[in-house]
């Protein structure tokens, strides 16, 4: 009778993974994180050794500065959101946290040990009263009594350099095991969406294209009795309102999806006060929905919130630094890829009659026109305005063009209008004429910036959909763009090319 013992005993491990993985991942992610930092350190530590060409103090001397080290940059991952469960679009904000927490850890250690290089000695008045007590704490002799320092801050920096690519790849790694685990059903959360309108398809949607949300769906449920036992997709409607409390028990929900922006108050309050007593997690789509889709400041006046716009207008400083990335990898890109843009070119013409180069008008910043350039990979008689292909045995592409677009080489030309100012290295896809003269109030945010060679649009799992059905990639980064957050798609935009993951 063992057996059946040992299966209760998985059964309660299982049970208790379940219910408390968010906290278990974090657990696991902050020692992961010490871990790459002590790691971090050693490596840094090594390649000091080997540029300088000598032999310097023994690790173990610089146990004290690491420990340290180690300490300001937890806290300051902390800071930053890196443990916080709730995980942005793409991770896109954790890759830029990594940058931020390990340059500000770096500040702040290299502060304290200047703060702390005189600490030997000090009299005991003024601010150095203030010095003693942190000296003591932290135990770190800087100076020898010569004040000579007595390690290297080469080393220290070379750590820290160490520390932000070798993060940047764990939560990269870890980011891939977690999304391992909740495709296979480990993790997840078990939710509801209440409503059946277009809100509540479109978060079904997203449910189902980003499965490292960790949100497994079980149903919707409906305002009204005769939707009952319909489908939407594959996912059924379980119930009406008055079944919400039997559907939670019975599901074990975790989690409901409030997706009825049109509802009244007293209807939602009503919903509010049902999830409450069932102590479930909800989230609701408020009724002006696109409005948050913006960055927006809630202000109060008295006691009455105020949504408000913060200032849109990036300033110099940004303007000129976006344009100085703009140049920097559109010149270094097109003096590498010189020897690929010859050969490419030669393939195209020896394959198929007619120019190297497509040229198509599109619409750029402020509804200006200007002629795209990408490489041919259509045969010329069937390329024009007809719409992309969307498979690699597409008829009217030519051999080399299947390449090209499996790759994303084709978009290589456009490197040419980033350096004339048209476009971007990062921007939402320049649109069609014909397309932007549909555009609406929110589709037409997308002609407030450059448009761009990448994007998030382009490294995100609704690659595959059209544009107009996913605009809030473009939003999202038109509303949170920075120099920081160019880099990181730039450098994810690498990893889509070399996978091979571009669009046919």
């Amino acid at each position: 009778m063992p057996r059946p013992h040992r299966e209760g005993r998985l059964s309660a491990a299982g049970t208790f993974v379940r219910r408390n993985f968010e906290p278990l991942v974090l657990s696991v992610q902050v020692l992961v994180d010490l871990a790459v930092i002590w790691l971090a350190c050693w490596l840094g530590w090594t390649l000091r050794e080997s540029l300088a060409g000598e032999r310097g103090p023994d690790f173990a001397h610089y146990r004290e500065v690491f420990l340290l080290t180690a300490a300001v940059t937890l806290v300051s991952f902390h800071a930053t959101g890196m443990y916080s469960p709730l995980k942005s679009l793409l991770n896109i904000e954790e890759f830029k946290s990594v940058a931020k927490s390990t340059l500000t850890s770096f500040l702040i250690v290299h502060a304290l040990l200047l703060l702390l290089r005189t600490a030997t000695g000090l009299p005991e008045h003024g601010i150095y009263r203030l010095l003693i007590p942190l000296h003591n704490f932290v135990n770190i002799e800087i100076t020898d009594e010569r004040g000579v320092w007595q390690f290297s801050r080469m080393g220290v920096l070379l750590a820290f350099v160490m520390i932000g690519l070798l993060t940047t790849t764990s939560r990269f790694c870890s980011f891939k095991v977690i999304q391992w685990l909740h495709r296979h059903g480990i993790g997840n959360r078990n939710v509801l969406i209440f409503g059946t309108g277009d809100t509540a398809r479109r978060l079904q949607k997203k449910f189902v294209l980003v499965p490292t949300l960790g949100l497994n769906l079980l149903g919707f449920v409906s305002a009204r009795r005769d939707e009952v036992g319909s489908r939407i997709d594959r996912f059924e409607v379980l119930g009406v309102a008055e079944e919400l409390e039997f559907l939670i028990r019975r599901h074990k929900i975790s989690e409901v999806f409030v997706a009825i922006p049109e509802a009244d108050e007293r209807e939602l309050m009503s919903l509010i006060e049902t999830l409450e007593r069932e102590d479930v997690v909800y989230h609701i789509v408020p009724r002006f929905h696109h409005i948050f889709s913006h960055r927006v400041r809630i202000e109060t006046l008295d006691s009455i919130p105020l949504v408000t716009r913060p200032d849109r207008k990036p300033s110099f400083l940004q303007s000129t630094a976006k344009r100085t990335l703009d140049l920097f990898v559109a010149l270094t890109a097109l003096a590498f890829a010189a020897p690929l843009f010859i050969a490419t070119a030669i393939l195209i013409r020896r394959e198929s009659p007619g120019p190297v180069f497509f040229r198509q008008k599109r619409v750029g910043k402020d509804g200006a026109q200007f002629e795209m350039l990408k490489f041919r990979t259509m045969h010329v008689e069937q390329g024009g305005d007809a719409p992309k292909p969307k498979s690699p045995h597409d008829p009217r592409l030519t051999a080399i063009g299947r390449w090209l677009r499996r790759y994303s080489l084709d978009e290589l030309p456009q490197l040419i209008n980033v350096l004339t100012g048209e476009m971007s290295i990062v921007g939402p896809r320049p649109e069609m004429a014909f397309i932007v003269e549909r555009y609406g109030p929110l589709e037409r945010e997308r002609l407030r910036v450059k448009p761009g060679l990448t994007g998030l649009w382009q490294i995100s799992y609704a690659r595959g959909e059209a544009i107009h059905e996913n605009m809030e990639y473009d939003i999202y980064y038109i509303e949170h763009q920075s120099f920081l957050l160019d880099v990181v798609i730039i450098a994810l935009t690498g990893f889509a090319v070399v996978k091979g993951t571009g669009a046919y």
